[in-house]
């Protein structure tokens, strides 16, 4: 499994929290670019001008309101059954 699709799969779970990496990872992998970060909320937007900004809390970890948020912009529940569907076919 690679990293994203791990990545995809912990985000899918709706943790409390998660490592700011991780979530900035994602949103590279889906073509968000960080724009702008100013103390601790970091901007970050995509070609077609979609725009979400997350702040760290204690300066790492991402509050899980904000990994739903990322979830619905991404429509990564729709991407993860895409996704099964195409290893199914597969196998």
């Amino acid at each position: 499994m690679s990293k994203l699709k791990k990545l995809i799969k912990q985000f899918l779970n709706r943790p409390p929290e998660v490592k700011f990496e991780d979530l900035r990872l994602l949103l590279e992998a889906f073509g968000f670019e960080e724009k702008r970060s100013k103390g601790s909320h970091h901007s970050f937007r995509d070609s077609q001008g979609r725009t979400v900004t997350v702040p760290k809390k204690g300066g790492q970890k991402v509050k899980g309101v904000y990994v739903q948020q990322i979830i619905d912009l991404l429509n990564l529940e729709e991407w993860s059954d895409e996704d099964t569907e195409s290893e199914e076919e597969t196998d």
